[in-house]
């Protein structure tokens, strides 16, 4: 397995030339922190054999959640570019409006949803592709009749039947519309072409468990697995990804300075919540969500069962459990940064 912070050392004076311009300082401080992850320029912690008491140094994680390699773990537990904090935050609030609107006024439903809400950048091919993946129940809470209402899915004639929850076409003419009005509310300049139709894609995914893990490792894995990098030679990286059409691995070569700018263009800026709670789902409403717990006979305990453990460190010399006893030691290494002094300054 290629780490990524072996390409990022290979490949940082050329990344730097080609894309200098482009980054920002939460770029440059991912950069910083992706590079020195777990490598001996990182702070280290002392563990201590649980069976032998013999001793060694590991170095830290960079905890960046941007960072594959350190994330790796709470990616299995969590079951526009000039102006992306106005951008993204319209993305995932005007998405969140169009199917609270459609909700509202739906005869079966008349009511208030609920929605978890996942911001995404990229394409399976690193590309850039923001998006929203809003995983919503097919029901709405009616706050003033106190009721709890189901949609049905369309079985009669017409454009209705085969539909799920709402019109896909009907959704993205409103989402289209709130984005842009939101766009010249914030006194943003509207590109001189931008396309007429917009694409919305509405379908049921049962009980939503494999769509929330989907989503769960887009939010601590960063944009690509370590593993998914199959090699680093000759000036190029090439990985692999998941053909959405095809369902089949395949690869694709680029140069390093690239690769590296594929990963660092996905950055969130810094205190942005890539995934967000709405309607009876926010966290404000717990009594509300405990009392749907008890109507819906729903255990929540048993959502968490399947939860694994982090892997132990353990001894080279027994195979005993390692325990830790210091942390934070810092390292001596004094190897090249990435990030120039002056740039740092600026950040």
């Amino acid at each position: 397995m290629i780490r990524l912070s072996s390409v990022i050392d290979t490949f940082t004076p050329d990344f730097l030339a080609h894309y200098r311009d482009k980054l920002t300082s939460d770029h440059l401080r991912a950069l910083a922190a992706m590079q020195r992850c777990r490598t001996k320029a990182s702070p280290k912690m002392q563990v201590q054999c649980s069976g032998c008491e013999h001793q060694i140094l590991v170095p830290h994680s960079c905890g960046h959640r941007h960072c594959p390699h350190c994330q790796h773990h709470e990616s299995q537990q969590w079951l526009a570019r000039a102006h992306q904090n106005v951008i993204y935050d319209l993305l995932m609030r005007c998405s969140w409006e169009t199917v609270r609107t459609f909700s509202q006024n739906d005869k079966q439903l008349q009511g208030t949803p609920g929605a978890i809400a996942v911001l995404h950048t990229n394409t399976r091919q690193l590309d850039y592709h923001p998006h929203v993946h809003l995983v919503m129940p097919a029901a709405a809470v009616n706050g003033k009749q106190k009721k709890w209402r189901i949609k049905r899915r369309g079985t009669g004639k017409g454009k209705s039947k085969g539909v799920y929850l709402f019109n896909e076409k009907a959704l993205a003419k409103v989402f289209r519309a709130k984005f842009l009005a939101g766009i010249e509310a914030a006194a943003l300049t509207l590109p001189s072409h931008y396309p007429k139709e917009w694409v919305m894609n509405c379908k049921s995914v049962g009980t939503g468990e494999k769509a929330l893990i989907y989503l769960g490792r887009y939010i601590y894995r960063g944009v690509i697995r370590e593993k998914d990098i199959v090699a680093s030679k000759d000036g190029q990286v090439t990985f692999r990804y998941r053909n959405g059409k095809t369902g089949k691995m395949e690869r694709r070569t680029v140069s390093g300075a690239d690769f590296l700018w594929r990963v660092l263009q996905h950055v969130l800026p810094k205190g942005f919540r890539r995934a967000r709670n709405f309607g009876f789902l926010h966290s404000n409403c717990k009594r509300l969500i405990a009392l749907l717990h008890v109507v819906l006979k729903f255990n929540p305990g048993q959502a968490s069962d399947w939860i694994k453990e982090r892997a132990p460190i353990l001894c080279t010399c027994c195979g005993a459990v390692m325990k830790i006893v210091r942390t934070r030691i810092r390292s001596l290494f004094s190897g090249p940064m990435p990030i120039p002094i002056a740039a740092r300054g600026a950040c």
